[in-house]
């Protein structure tokens, strides 16, 4: 048996058992808030870090960098999947099977570990296709390389870790390729995991006196009477928790720009935007750790580009709808994984979708209206007008028309208080002749 080794500016080795509690879709904020947890236990030289688990699943970039802190971990990792009625789906069952101790919860469960396709298939390889003896296909499905690729992967994966760990790789393989999931008692039967407890004390009573295997050295645990340290997640995290969320990454794009296309159409607002801006970058950080399809994005954007452009280009129409169909498709394409969790909601979408559409149907009647209104002003409001001679004049002589004094040339002599009509404008001086009388 070794001891522990302290971290940096740590004098002496502590009791504590550092706590972190992961919960919902396993995404990059999760990755960031383990990270820092493992750190913390590190420096504290605690003598285990638990893991209490309750996840659907996540994206595979976020679980994977999870499993790479477990395994570089100076402090051992035991994994709880808690409480009763948690479960440690897809993602969730890498990370069970990469820690020192694999332990759940009573009336949990386990597996479902089937990747998710980026772009929206699923992970399962199709079955083979029977030849013409019915014995054997002829050769492989068309266009399943990518998936049967994925798959296989992952089931290496996961089979890589239960052999690390000592536990049942035939039934972690089974999970990846069948997609199976079993309870907290079947998966202890199957040498899944290593006990059942039903809350941390038990668990941390439990694996007391356990030997496990830490950077290629033996470690024998010491927790019961260890002092529980729960590490919370931090500003930082939960900030990148909210922002990483694909439903707020959809708002802070469309906030962005609609802000910013205001500002520039409506200078010296400023709020819009300042909004807009922070908005934007806000969007742009979530984009870079959130599988994003850029060719969603690209629509998106041509899409309110193109109804912005409806309100000044006689489209009839054009601009506007096709711009809202590629606005909706945009949104669809937008976060590029099926994966637990992640996407951006439906009903988020039909939302934006219809204000959207009712802002642009809006616009249009308000432009079809203002052409169906006679003309009030400038020059083609000017010609048939009647003005009232201010002084007598041949040739020219000063008019009053609309509140406004005139220059105007006629072809006859006009008499003071004489009503003309106005025939045409030349620049600034306007053409008139005798109005008739009715």
């Amino acid at each position: 048996m070794i001891a522990l080794c302290l971290a940096p500016g740590v004098g002496r080795a502590s009791a504590d058992v550092v706590l972190l509690n992961v919960e919902g879709a396993i995404g990059p904020a999760t990755m960031d808030y383990v990270r820092r947890g493992l750190e913390d236990a590190q420096q504290r030289a605690a003598v285990a870090a638990v893991l209490q688990l309750d996840t659907p699943g996540g994206l595979d970039n976020a679980m994977r960098g999870i499993v790479r802190q477990i395994l570089a971990s100076s402090v051992p990792v035991i994994c709880y999947v808690a409480p009763s009625g948690a479960r440690a789906a897809s993602a969730g069952t890498y990370i069970l099977y990469a820690s020192h101790i694999a332990a759940m919860a009573p009336g949990t469960n386990v597996g479902a570990a089937t990747p998710v396709q980026l772009g929206g298939r699923g992970g399962l390889p199709k079955p083979d296709i029977a030849g013409k003896d019915g014995d054997a296909p002829d050769k492989p499905p068309v266009g399943d390389t990518m998936s049967n690729k994925m798959t296989n992967d992952a089931a290496a994966y996961l089979r890589s870790l239960a052999q690390l760990r000592g536990r049942n790789a035939q039934w972690a393989e089974k999970a990846v390729r069948e997609s199976v999931s079993v309870p907290a008692e079947e998966a202890l039967e199957l040498d899944v995991i290593d006990l059942v407890a039903a809350s941390v004390a038990e668990l941390l009573e439990a694996v007391d006196g356990r030997r496990v295997t830490l950077q290629g050295s033996d470690v024998l645990l010491a927790t019961k009477a260890a002092e529980v340290v729960v590490i919370d997640p931090d500003w930082r995290t939960r900030l990148l928790s909210v922002i990483a969320d694909p439903n707020i990454a959809y708002i802070l794009i469309l906030l962005g720009i609609y802000g910013v296309i205001f500002e520039f159409y409506n200078p010296g607002f400023v709020f819009p935007g300042v909004a807009g801006a922070i908005s934007l970058v806000l969007a742009l950080f979530a984009l870079q750790v959130l599988p994003v399809n850029y060719a969603g994005l690209a629509l998106l954007v041509l899409g309110i580009v193109f109804m912005v452009a409806e309100v000044f280009v006689q489209s009839f129409g054009v601009l506007g709808i096709g711009g809202l169909v590629a606005f909706v498709i945009g949104s669809v394409l937008l976060i590029d994984t099926q994966a637990a969790g992640y996407g951006v909601s439906p009903s988020l979408i039909i939302t934006f979708s219809l204000v959207t559409g009712a802002f642009l149907l809006g616009v249009i009647g308000m432009a079809v209206k203002a052409r169906q209104r006679p003309v009030v002003s400038g020059r083609e409001q000017m010609i048939g007008a009647s003005a009232t001679v201010l002084d007598d004049f041949e040739g020219e002589g000063r008019i009053h028309v609309h509140g406004e004094t005139w220059q105007a040339a006629g072809s006859v002599p006009m008499k003071r208080g004489q009503t003309v009509r106005i025939t045409g404008v030349d620049g600034l001086k306007l053409r008139v002749e005798p109005q008739q009388e009715d």
